[in-house]
């Protein structure tokens, strides 16, 4: 047998065998559902000897037969109601399986989630994507085809999907262009470290999504439920159906706060903040400030994450505040990290590593946060240092700037784009998709090994415009990505360290040394994160002007 759980009340399996149904009984199960016809295969018990075998070890049983490829909507009501009335956990068969699970997704639809059915029935080894249009529309097979169809559809108003827009629209002012988000507010994530260091104000980071689309771009305000690429459509909540000819897949990431145990109850009180949230960062300032003694920590999950250099911002800011105003020493600076390195860069390191000293910071390398209690003021972490068990800590604490858990998004991850880490699956250089050719990705959700900053969507919302203006010319994508990344360390207020590299840790410097020698602690590159990187991007990047950001590309011959 291979029974494969869907849930605590279900268990799907391919064919049984009369002889198999004391062993189902003793594994728990108090109920079996047959969705096979009888008679499909030579080698099926009929369904009257499997209701009476199943009698006999006192279970239940139920015939609700499913020809293969034909799931009706009232088959799905009918399975519903069986697994309300059976006794459970129950067992649902078909030839494979499939059917059984078709019906429970179905069934399902209008209590769960679709990113959690899909993700159920993907673990289990079913794929639902046949039928995801189905479930997004309550279970029930939806009457229309499509709701609107565009030449270019970007998933994600983020500063990858505007500046992409823009980029295009710049190249192609004739095609017809959509992007979908739902959000009302747009915001300069790179500028909440600032926010957290008493540099910037909050209000400064966001504006209104719709002064942002650009002109002539359709805005669709909607959250995507699922990708049907091989119908070139893209489900939208409430199972509205965009089509297009061309997809461009950039939604970010998702933080997972909910990861680490009692991380959400705490946030925002307790001494509990991060720079990760718009609503939070000023809780940072109001914490430092107020810190005269006692331990402070700063906490970095494993990555993949966004600005891989946010979580030691925060802690150098903090810590120049504090030497500044003369607390330093009666306060005790941890920096627990899931990794091994302090930048997963070594040519940044030595300059990096003088304030940690300078700060009087402790490195703690191989902690991963995995629970918080706020009112407590403690948290705890797994310490996993290479061939050794794993180890649990208690850290008690007065401040604590926590860098949360990141991943795809939920309806990315069980998507077919995803790769089996859940990022969409790219071409590295072409950014294009390696199965489906009309469809690219670019910013935080593609899976090609770049550090996951603003900076690195400055420079791949380009070369993605130029490679789909290519794609549809009929040429092939000539535009290439060389992984580049910043990451603009805020080791002081008014010095930075401009981290400046690209695949395999290159450094790929934009300014000569003279002028910002990355390596070292500069004003300038200060006073380009405060000054120039804020303009650039409200008025520069989302507009489609590609300043020092042209795409480099390859011979066409």
């Amino acid at each position: 047998m291979d029974i494969r759980t869907i849930s605590k009340a279900l268990g799907v399996s391919p064919q049984i065998a009369v002889d198999d149904i004391p062993a189902i009984a003793e594994q728990g199960y108090r109920a079996i559902i047959c969705n096979r016809p009888d008679g499909e295969g030579a080698d099926q018990p009929t369904f009257d000897e499997i209701e009476a075998a199943a009698k006999a070890a006192g279970l239940e049983a139920r015939y609700i037969p499913i020809v293969a490829g034909k799931v009706r909507d009232e088959d799905a009501r009918e399975f519903g109601e069986a697994m309300q009335a059976l006794p459970k956990p129950a067992l649902a068969y078909c030839r494979t399986g499939t059917r059984s699970a078709t019906l429970w997704s179905l069934s399902q639809a209008e209590t769960l989630p679709l990113a959690d059915i899909l993700a159920t029935t993907k673990t289990a080894g079913y794929d639902m994507a046949g039928v995801v249009r189905r479930i997004a529309n309550g279970g029930r097979t939806p009457t229309d085809t499509a709701d609107a169809a565009f030449d270019v559809v970007i998933v994600g108003a983020g500063a990858a999907g505007i500046s992409v827009a823009a980029s295009l629209r710049s190249r192609k002012p004739d095609l017809e262009v959509a992007i979908i988000d739902p959000a009302d507010i747009h915001y300069y994530q790179p500028g909440w470290t600032m926010v957290g260091g008493g540099i910037f104000q909050a209000s400064d980071t966001a504006r209104t999504m719709g002064s942002l689309i650009p002109r002539g771009v359709h805005w669709i305000k909607s959250a995507v439920a699922a990708f049907e690429p091989k119908d070139d459509a893209v489900i939208l909540d409430g199972c509205r159906v965009v089509k297009y000819k061309r997809l461009v897949v950039c939604p970010g990431l998702k933080l997972d706060w909910h990861k680490v145990e009692g991380l959400v109850d705490t946030l925002g009180k307790n001494g509990v903040t991060s720079n990760y949230r718009y609503d939070l960062a000023p809780y940072t300032w109001e914490l430092v400030q107020g810190m005269r003694r006692g331990r402070a920590l700063f906490t970095q999950p494993p990555m993949p994450i966004k600005c891989a250099g946010a979580p030691q911002k925060a802690l150098y800011l903090s810590g120049d505040h504090w030497f500044r105003t003369g607390v330093l020493k009666d306060i005790d600076i941890q920096f627990h990290n899931a990794g091994g390195v302090l930048f997963g860069v070594k040519d940044y390191v030595p300059a990096l590593q003088r304030y940690i000293d300078k700060y009087g910071a402790t490195l703690n390398f191989f902690n991963n946060l995995v629970a918080v209690d706020g009112a407590a003021k403690k948290a705890w972490f797994d310490v996993a240092k290479p061939d050794t068990p794993v180890e649990r800590i208690e850290v008690e604490f007065d401040m604590m700037h926590v860098c949360p858990p990141q991943c795809a998004p939920d309806f990315i991850r069980v998507s077919p784009l995803a790769d089996a880490s859940g990022w969409v699956d790219v071409d590295q250089t072409t950014l294009r998709h390696k199965e489906f050719q009309n469809i690219w990705s670019l910013g935080d959700v593609m899976n090609a090994p770049n550090a996951k900053t603003a900076a690195a969507a400055r420079i791949q919302a380009p070369i993605v415009a130029e490679n789909l203006a290519d794609d549809i010319d009929g040429r092939s994508p000539r535009a290439i990505y060389n992984g580049y990344g910043s990451c603009p360390l805020t080791v002081e207020r008014g010095k930075i360290v401009l981290a400046e590299f690209g695949y395999g840790g290159v450094m790929l410097p934009s300014f000569p040394k003279w002028l910002i020698d990355g390596t070292k602690p500069t004003r300038a590159a200060w006073l380009l994160k405060e000054r120039l990187l804020p303009p650039v991007y409200w008025k520069g990047m989302l507009r489609g002007r590609e300043w020092m950001a042209k795409p480099e590309k390859v011979s066409a011959g």
